[in-house]
């Protein structure tokens, strides 16, 4: 294992490593307008200077003092902002219409596929996204941790990867198969199997061993009676995962799309759940109240919809499960329930991760709250409010800059035009 992905690494170092400029000691940064986070306005006339990696100072021109020796980037007509989070992420799967998920998982060999994902974390990068949490590998063990580490060696470039590493299902819940395949086939799985309190504590503890950031697990999945959703583990099972976890110091993320599956995930006290489809008035209230944080995945819906039930963009009217989706963001909204931007790129194209700024916006909340999703608000759901997310003084130099203004129009963030992550630049004019 550790050979191929050495030679993997060998491989891509000419080809990736050089994308990056040498970190400069400062840079002034002079866009036409700065976005903080700290409010909803941008400041017309502000800029930022970055030294060693982190923010110095920002405010109006003039009352920034600059070193003499200080590299400065003009940025006219833009907006600089903090780098965008996406907390959703699957950066070892690629869209579903080009490949799908079973073969994925069944025939792609986990060295292809860690090659697939050094380009999704450079693509991702340069759309000016400085950091992912990444929810499991989908059948690729622990190559995550590789990942991460090659991106923090800048061996490979890439954004800040906070890693899930095989995610955690009940037995025989997830796939590929059971369901569909011989029973004398021993099959690669998405995610490690466990049944029992006694296994789920296990598998919290061998996944941290590992390197996990967070622990993923899946409170429900499509295999009920003819493969609806349905509830997966034990309130006690659940429980002992969320437990063990948080003695660890990791938080746990919840996939769960059904009512069901989100509450047993809010009892066990669970600290995000991604797409919550299912969610009722009163659950959505229960997470408000519990201060579990909402991830609505609304650009997975869509894309699963393009692909497989003939919905088409800009044409189409929605469909059932993209208005039971669309419901959903608006009862977190209206519940006053954090609402932390993660879109499941993977499923879609990476480097396409903007498509759900866009959705929220398309659905009601304004352009700042958008941001927010996608910069402090995430990096509060991360535990990292103290590292970046924010544009203010000591805080790590993750900055992108946009054509026009995404605090008015969000559509601002597909049109990336300076991307540095750490003080080093990645893209520039």
């Amino acid at each position: 294992m550790r050979r191929w992905f050495a030679a993997l690494l060998i491989a891509l170092l000419p080809i990736l490593a050089s994308a990056a400029e040498p970190a400069s000691t400062s840079i002034l940064l002079v866009p036409d307008r700065v976005w903080t986070a700290d409010g909803d306005a941008s400041h017309v006339g502000w800029v930022v200077l970055v030294r060693d990696g982190r923010i110095s100072a920002v405010g109006p021109a003039a009352s920034v003092k600059v070193p003499t020796d200080a590299q400065r980037i003009e940025l006219p007509g833009t907006t600089l902002t903090p780098g965008l989070i996406d907390l959703h992420s699957h950066v070892l799967l690629h869209p579903y219409n080009e490949t799908s998920w079973n073969d994925q998982v069944l025939k792609e060999a986990v060295p292809y596929r860690v090659l697939e994902a050094a380009n999704h974390a450079r693509d991702t990068l340069m759309a000016g996204f400085t950091a992912l949490r990444d929810l499991g590998t989908e059948g690729a063990g622990y190559a995550d941790v590789s990942i991460r580490k090659a991106i923090d060696d800048g061996t490979i470039i890439g954004p800040r990867l906070f890693i899930a590493t095989r995610a955690i299902v009940a037995t025989g819940s997830y796939g590929p198969g059971p369901r569909g395949f011989r029973d004398d086939i021993d099959l690669p799985t998405g995610a490690q199997e466990v049944s029992g309190v006694d296994n789920v504590i296990a598998a919290v503890r061998e996944q941290a061993g590992h390197g996990a950031d967070w622990i993923k697990v899946y409170t429900d999945y499509r295999w009920g009676p003819g493969g609806v959703s349905q509830t997966t583990f034990t309130a006690a099972e659940l429980k002992a995962l969320v437990d063990a976890a948080h003695v660890s110091g990791r938080p746990v993320s919840a996939h769960a799309s059904t009512d069901a599956g989100m509450r047993m995930a809010i009892d066990a006290g669970i600290d995000s759940i991604e797409h919550g489809y299912g969610g009722s008035v009163d659950t959505f209230k229960r997470m408000h109240d519990r201060g579990v944080a909402y991830i609505p995945t609304l650009t997975a819906v869509e894309s699963t919809e393009t692909y497989f039930n003939h919905y088409v963009p800009g044409q189409s009217q929605p469909t059932p499960k993209m208005l039971e989706s669309q419901q959903a963001f608006r009862r977190a909204r209206e519940a006053g329930v954090r609402i932390g931007n993660g879109s499941d790129v993977g499923v879609f194209r990476h480097g396409d991760n903007a498509r759900e700024l866009l959705w929220m916006a398309k659905l009601g909340m304004p352009a700042p709250q958008v941001l927010h999703a996608a910069t402090d608000v995430a990096a509060r759901v991360l535990h990292q409010e103290s590292n970046f997310g924010r544009i203010a003084p000591g805080l790590r130099a993750d900055l992108v800059a946009f054509q026009g203004d995404p605090a008015s129009d969000i559509a601002a963030t597909i049109h990336p035009v300076l991307v540095m992550k750490d003080g080093r630049v990645y893209r520039r004019p």
